[in-house]
C-alpha cells in the first residue's frame, strides 16, 4: 500500500467517473450522489493505507449505470480488472 497505488486507484476512480475529494472532518470515507454526479469523499486525516481502503471500498460499489461504458486508459483497465474478482464484481454486472 504506497502512495504510487493511491494514485493509480485515483486514476481509475476518476475514469470510471468518480470526483475524488480528500476532506477534513470528524466522518468515515463514503460515496455519495451529488445531483447524479459519483462522488468518493476520503477522510483527509486518513493515512494511506486508510485512502487506499477506502476506495476500495467505495469502488466495490461501482455498477455501470444503463447505457454507459467508461473509456478507460490501458493501465486502468488492467488494473479494474485484476480488482473486480477482489471486489466480487461480476464480469457481467
Amino acid at each position: 500500500m504506497t502512495k504510487h497505488s493511491l494514485k493509480k486507484l485515483e486514476k481509475l476512480a476518476e475514469e470510471l467517473g468518480y470526483t475524488v475529494r480528500y476532506e477534513k472532518g470528524n466522518f468515515t470515507s463514503g460515496y455519495c450522489l451529488v445531483e447524479h454526479r459519483r462522488m468518493a469523499i476520503i477522510n483527509k486525516f486518513y493515512d494511506t493505507e486508510g485512502r487506499i481502503n477506502g476506495l476500495l471500498d467505495i469502488l466495490s460499489q461501482y455498477r455501470l449505470r444503463k447505457g454507459e461504458r467508461p473509456a478507460l486508459s490501458d493501465p486502468s483497465e488492467k488494473l479494474w480488472k485484476e480488482l473486480m474478482p477482489f471486489l466480487g464484481i461480476k464480469e457481467e454486472e
